[in-house]
């Protein structure tokens, strides 16, 4: 390593006696850690006159490579740096499973890993998500590059309030057409709409429109507010569910034609990689 170095100053300063008075040696010292490199690599780096020196077409190919190398060393260090001087792992997902999902399941992985701690980045925003440690991502996985993993794959169903479910009595899919909806209206998601929904089951008619929002979060608290019917996504409303806050409406359930997975991104720390593994676990 010691004559790359002494080899990379020389032939960058075009001269020994400059390159010993960068590293601090002599430039005898520099001569003959050059001669070593020739010597080993069976070529010569350097023409060598009275007056100075001149690279060779291999030592001209050789400090191309070796800066490269070091411009890639360089990056490495300092997103190393980075990554020390991050204090949190941070966490990139939508306003729906920030809070329906991840926050209640980051509340129990405080419990077992206190000195770990996590910001959420919340947006609706599809945006490059590279800056983060982690990302959650509604969408096809296969497609997705870096390392992902499944959080869960979804069962769609109608959902509405109890008290919504009693005055409007639903005992088949096209009923569905006759009570008001509430449609989320967010088509860069590849969140499924209700003619999806329920053409799976072979309905192609028409539906009625209460409401129409661009976020789930409001979609959801407006169905809890006797609005409409709303589609559930059962990995983000089982506790609205379970709570009563919500019911399902038919039997049917359509297979979420898309993926909920994770993905952590290259510069991740250690921490972010147990962050992603613990989730993953929970999630299963």
């Amino acid at each position: 390593m010691s004559s790359l170095v002494s080899f990379e100053a020389a032939a960058r300063n075009i001269s020994f006696k400059a390159a010993a008075g960068e590293l601090n040696v002599t430039p005898a010292a520099i001569s003959h850690q050059v001669k070593a490199l020739e010597h080993e690599l069976q070529c010569t780096l350097f023409h060598r006159f009275h007056r100075g020196v001149e690279l060779t077409e291999s030592g001209a190919y050789l400090l191309v490579a070796l800066q490269r190398g070091f411009e890639g060393i360089s990056e490495a260090l300092q997103q190393l740096r980075a990554q020390h001087g991050r204090t949190a792992v941070t966490i990139r997902s939508t306003t729906a499973v920030s809070s329906l999902w991840l926050t209640p399941r980051l509340a129990q992985f405080w419990k077992s890993y206190a000195h770990i701690s996590v910001a959420q980045v919340v947006s609706d925003i599809d945006i490059d998500a590279s800056d983060c440690d982690l990302s959650i991502h509604y969408g096809n996985m296969s497609k997705e590059p870096g390392d992902c993993r499944a959080l869960f794959h979804d069962q769609i169903m109608a959902l509405g309030s109890p008290r919504f479910a009693a005055q409007n009595k639903i005992g088949r899919i096209e009923d569905i057409a006759r009570i008001p909806l509430i449609h989320l209206e967010a088509p860069e998601t590849g969140w499924t709409d209700w003619h999806a929904w329920a053409g799976a089951f072979g309905y192609s008619g028409q539906f009625r429109s209460a409401h129409r929002v661009n976020n789930y979060v409001i979609a959801l608290q407006a169905a809890q507010d006797d609005m409409g019917a709303v589609l559930g996504w059962e990995g983000l409303t089982s506790e609205l569910i379970a709570s009563g806050k919500l019911v399902k409406l038919l039997p049917e359930t359509m297979s979420s034609p898309l993926d909920f997975y994770v993905k952590l991104h290259n510069q991740a720390s250690d921490r972010a990689g147990l962050v992603f593994n613990w989730l993953t676990e929970v999630a299963n």
